[in-house]
C-alpha cells in the first residue's frame, strides 16, 4: 500500500491569516499606544494646577499638541460670525449702577468722559463713571464704567476702568503655567495684598503664541523683545505701556515687564494696519476679524491706568474702545472667552476670602474670586499704595 501524502492546506490559508495578523496587530498595538500617551497628555492637561475651565484646559491641550492650526481655523469661523446685533444690549449684560453725585472727596486726578452714542437715547448708566469703594482721604482709587463704542452695533458694550496710580500699585503675579517655572506669589493675590486689594484683571496671551518676553522678580523668564507691546512696572508700583526700545526700556527701576505682541494704540490714536494685520504683529490671519472677547490697558494724558474690554469686539473695535476711553499709548491684552477678567474688591467682612468681589461686566465668564486662588495665566493686581492716607472701605457717594 502506498502511502498518500497529507493534503496540503490550501496555498497561503494559514500562514497568510498570520501573516494578515501581523501588520493590524502591530497598527493596533501603536494606536493603543498613541491613544494611551494621548489620554495621558490629555487627562495631565485637565489636571494641571491652577484655575482653568475644562473647555480652556482642552482647546489649549488641542494648541499644544500640533492643533494650532485647526484651532485657529474653528475660531476664525466661529467668532467671525458672532456678529454683534442692531438691536439693545439684554438688561442683564448692563452693570449695575447705584448712587448719584458725587464722590465725598474729589480726587486730584479725573478720568477722561466717556462717550455716548449720538443720537441715541443712553442707557442706565451709561457713560457714567462710578467712584470705587476703596478711597484714600475720601478720594476714590479707581472708577468703573460702561459705554458703547460702535453706532452701528448698538448692542455692543464695552467696560472701563481707571485707576489713579497717585493712589494705587500694581503688581504683575505669575501663574502655575504662565510664564513658566515656579510662581513667587502662589499664582494667586499673596494674603498680605488682600486687605488693600483694589483689582485684578488679565494679562496678556500664552508666551509661545507671541514674540515678546516675561520680567518679573527678577528673573527673565522669556527673553525681552525690542519692538514688542509692554506694560512695564516700576519699583514703585507704577505702571507705563510703550513699545519697547523705543518708549520703554531696562533699568534699575524695572520691577516687572509682560510683553503681548505690538502696540494697538499710540499718541492717543489707533494704530494703521489694525483691519489687514498683513505682517502677523497681532496673531494669527485673520485674527483680527473675529467678533469675541477682547482686552486692552493703556495710560492716558495724565499717565493713569485705563482697562478697556468687551464682548463681540474685533481688533479694530478694541482699539477704538481704548482711544474712546482715553488711552493714549496702549495694547491688547488676553482675548476669547474665559480669559478676559476684570474684578473689583473692597474689603468685607464674613465676604469670601474677607472681600467683596464684583466683576466689570457682568456677562465676563470667570467667577469674580478669580484669581484669589492659584490661576495658570499670569495677571495683575491692583492695590491701594503704601504709604497713602488712611483706607476707607465705605460704600461710595455715588456716580460722577
Amino acid at each position: 500500500m502506498l502511502l498518500q501524502e497529507p493534503p496540503r492546506p490550501a496555498a497561503g490559508a494559514p500562514r497568510h491569516r498570520r501573516r494578515g495578523r501581523r501588520p493590524r496587530l502591530i497598527v493596533a498595538v501603536v494606536l493603543a499606544l498613541v491613544l494611551g500617551t494621548a489620554g495621558i497628555s490629555y487627562t495631565q492637561a485637565l489636571t494641571f494646577p491652577g484655575d482653568a475651565s475644562w473647555q480652556v484646559r482642552t482647546v489649549e491641550w488641542v494648541r499644544d499638541n500640533g492643533g494650532a492650526g485647526l484651532v485657529n481655523i474653528v475660531e476664525n469661523w466661529w467668532f467671525a460670525h458672532n456678529v454683534p446685533t442692531g438691536t439693545a444690549p439684554a438688561p442683564g449684560s448692563l452693570p449695575t449702577v447705584t448712587g448719584s453725585g458725587a464722590p465725598a472727596v474729589a480726587a486730584a486726578a479725573q478720568p477722561p468722559r466717556l462717550p455716548l452714542l449720538s443720537g441715541v437715547t443712553p442707557l442706565t448708566g451709561e457713560g457714567v463713571w462710578v467712584p470705587s469703594a476703596q478711597t484714600v482721604a475720601g478720594a476714590p482709587v479707581m472708577d468703573t464704567g460702561y459705554f458703547r463704542p460702535d453706532p452701528a452695533y448698538p448692542s455692543q458694550i464695552v467696560g472701563a476702568a481707571w485707576l489713579d496710580q497717585s493712589l494705587t500699585s500694581t503688581r504683575l503675579i505669575s501663574g502655575t503655567r504662565e510664564p513658566g517655572g515656579t510662581s513667587p506669589d502662589g499664582a494667586q493675590v499673596p494674603p498680605q495684598l488682600r486687605p488693600t486689594l483694589v483689582a485684578a484683571f488679565n494679562s496678556g496671551w500664552k508666551m509661545k503664541d507671541i514674540s515678546g518676553g516675561f520680567y518679573a522678580a527678577g528673573r527673565t523668564a522669556v527673553p525681552l523683545q525690542d519692538g514688542a507691546a509692554s506694560l512695564v512696572i516700576d519699583t514703585a508700583g507704577r505702571v507705563t505701556v510703550g513699545q519697547w526700545g523705543r518708549d520703554v526700556s531696562m533699568s534699575p527701576q524695572v520691577a516687572s515687564v509682560r510683553q503681548n505682541l505690538s502696540l494697538v494704540v499710540d499718541q492717543g490714536r489707533a494704530v494703521s494696519g489694525l483691519a489687514d494685520n498683513s505682517s502677523g504683529a497681532w496673531g494669527s490671519a485673520k485674527n483680527q476679524f473675529q467678533y469675541t472677547w477682547r482686552s486692552g490697558v493703556g495710560t492716558d494724558r495724565s499717565g493713569n491706568l485705563v482697562y478697556v474690554a468687551g464682548d463681540k469686539l474685533t481688533l479694530a473695535g478694541l482699539a477704538q474702545a481704548m482711544v474712546e476711553a482715553g488711552v493714549q499709548r496702549g495694547m491688547e491684552l488676553d482675548i476669547h472667552p474665559g480669559m478676559v477678567t476684570f474684578n473689583t474688591f473692597h474689603p468685607a467682612p464674613g465676604g469670601p476670602f474677607g472681600l467683596a468681589a464684583a466683576k466689570l461686566l457682568p456677562a465676563m465668564p470667570q467667577p469674580a474670586t478669580r484669581y484669589l486662588q492659584p490661576d495658570q495665566r499670569d495677571f495683575f493686581a491692583v492695590t491701594v499704595r503704601s504709604g497713602a492716607a488712611a483706607l476707607s472701605s465705605s460704600v461710595p457717594a455715588g456716580s460722577r
